[in-house]
């Protein structure tokens, strides 16, 4: 037996002033391509072939140029012409935030495409981030639409391999099954739906038991993601029955998976402390003990955001008699970063940080010494042992302050320590740490003494009710008071 395996995966933030080219894009095909997906070895063990197609992913960041996607697209038909008679059935892990120009969901037309090739009864599994928008007909075109459990998401790699050890057990034995989609009225952010707290802990707990019945195969909440604009945004719930006899029944259990979800609505909070800009930053620098860390939440790069914002420096400029040592991990200002690189270590230099596109983004004159350079770096998807060097940064400090600062060349989030030891600074030596997140990361977390969420503003606006979408299905909570 044969499997077409394919990833295509980007969190398109419409609300930053760029669009993904080609070379956004991490790309790989053949061996490549199997061994990034981390499924290959799932497929092996089960005595099926892996015919790859594509890996393209760019992560977090812009609505996706239309050329750029019919070039990634084309990737996914192509191979799946080629083997038409010989693929038994399909693994996608398909993020669900892409945003194409002129086409809407990139995922969805994917997968739209592929059915017309592959006709209604090939089996299609679809690995995703629950961060991603769902639609009717983009779920029923799939056997299984399931994604992690975790935010942040620790689970990834495993929920991959979960939707591929479930492919390869129906093609043992082929049933005429499709998910089936229950879409809510309830729109949230990523920093209110964090698994560690309630409600989202008691939700993924009712859908592990769900799963436990013999009649299930896949029970899933998705988020959704409300970065972009778009008719398909909200909450999701999916439910695959094990077998074709089962599909009434996986009816039943969305219907109560979703009213379990929306029974909690009123539950959903951001997930520590929050607090408005000027307050964030005094409780930080009230604190005794540290590592503290403030995330930047308006200016979040896990979810698309550009990274450059100087504003929480602005701020911290401005306090007189600083007591406190303080990091900031990182501000991207590619220009900036350029002119740092060829400076020595130890050597003073005058720099003009900020890409001044915005308030947010005001550039800032500064004095600094050159103390360190290193490596921008994410280390693969979360769990993985892969690691991608993205760019470069420098860190410096501004001159006769406690203040450092890593100017990168790039927006990748320090969210694991690794990424600290590359760019070569320690959060310990820190009192405050001053990071691009909404959420906090676990090794963040686990490490503070003390964290906040600064709801700053930026591309990633957290109140979620105040964000301008126009296209959301209405009436829509908490949009509208329902």
């Amino acid at each position: 037996m044969k499997v077409l395996i394919g990833e295509f995966i980007t969190e398109s933030n419409a609300n930053v002033p760029y669009k993904n080219e080609i070379t956004a894009y991490n790309i790989a095909f053949g061996d490549e391509c199997i061994q990034k997906m981390q499924v290959g070895e799932i497929f092996e063990e089960a005595g099926i072939e892996v015919i790859p197609a594509i890996y393209a992913v760019a992560g977090a960041s812009g609505v996706i140029k239309k050329h750029t996607f019919d070039y990634i697209e084309a990737c996914f038909i192509r191979t799946a012409k080629e083997h038409l008679n010989e693929i038994d059935g399909i693994y996608l892990m398909l993020h669900g935030a892409s945003e194409v120009e002129e086409i809407g969901s990139g995922d969805h037309h994917i997968l739209k495409e592929i059915r017309k090739i592959v006709g209604p009864y090939i089996p299609i599994m679809i690995a995703c981030d629950p961060h991603g928008n769902l639609c009717e007909e983009y779920v029923e075109s799939a056997q299984v639409v399931r994604s992690y459990r975790q935010s942040p998401h620790t689970d990834s790699i495993p929920t991959r391999k979960i939707v591929a050890g479930m492919l390869c057990e129906k093609l043992k034995k082929r049933e005429n099954i499709h998910a089936v989609y229950r879409k809510l009225p309830l729109i949230l952010g990523g920093e209110q739906s964090v698994s560690a707290d309630e409600p989202v802990r008691s939700i993924n707990e009712y859908m592990d038991e769900l799963e436990k019945d013999p009649r299930i195969l896949s029970a899933s909440w998705h988020v959704g993601y409300i970065r972009h604009d778009c008719d398909v945004a909200g909450c999701g719930i999916v439910v695959t029955p094990m077998t074709g006899a089962d599909q009434e029944y996986a009816e039943e259990i969305a219907d109560k998976l979703a009213a379990y979800v929306w029974d909690k609505r009123h539950e959903f909070h951001y997930t520590g402390l929050t607090a408005a800009p000027e307050e964030a930053l005094d409780l930080a620098l009230s604190q005794e003990k540290g590592p503290v860390f403030i995330t930047d939440s308006g200016d979040n790069v896990t979810s698309g955001a550009t990274g450059w914002n100087t504003y929480i420096l602005r701020q911290v400029l401005a306090v007189k008699n600083l007591h406190k040592k303080i990091l900031f991990a990182s501000i991207c200002d590619p220009k900036c970063f350029e002119r740092l690189k060829v400076v020595g270590i130890a050597e003073e230099t005058h720099i003009t940080l900020g890409v001044g596109h915005d308030a947010m983004s005001t550039p800032v004159e500064l004095d600094v010494i050159v103390k360190s350079k290193g490596d921008i770096v994410r280390s693969g998807t979360t769990g993985s042992t892969m690691m991608v060097v993205f760019g470069h940064c420098v860190t410096v400090n501004v001159k006769g302050t406690s203040i450092d600062i890593v100017v990168a060349g790039s927006e990748k989030t320090f969210s694991a320590k690794i990424i600290y030891d590359r760019a070569g600074v320690d959060w310990n030596d820190y009192d405050i740490t001053v990071v691009k997140q909404g959420y906090i990361f676990p090794e963040l977390k686990e490490a503070a003494a003390f964290y906040v969420m600064s709801l700053t503003d930026g591309a990633t606006l957290q109140n979620t009710a105040n964000i301008p979408l126009k296209k959301i299905m209405r009436p829509m909570y908490p949009v509208d008071n329902i």
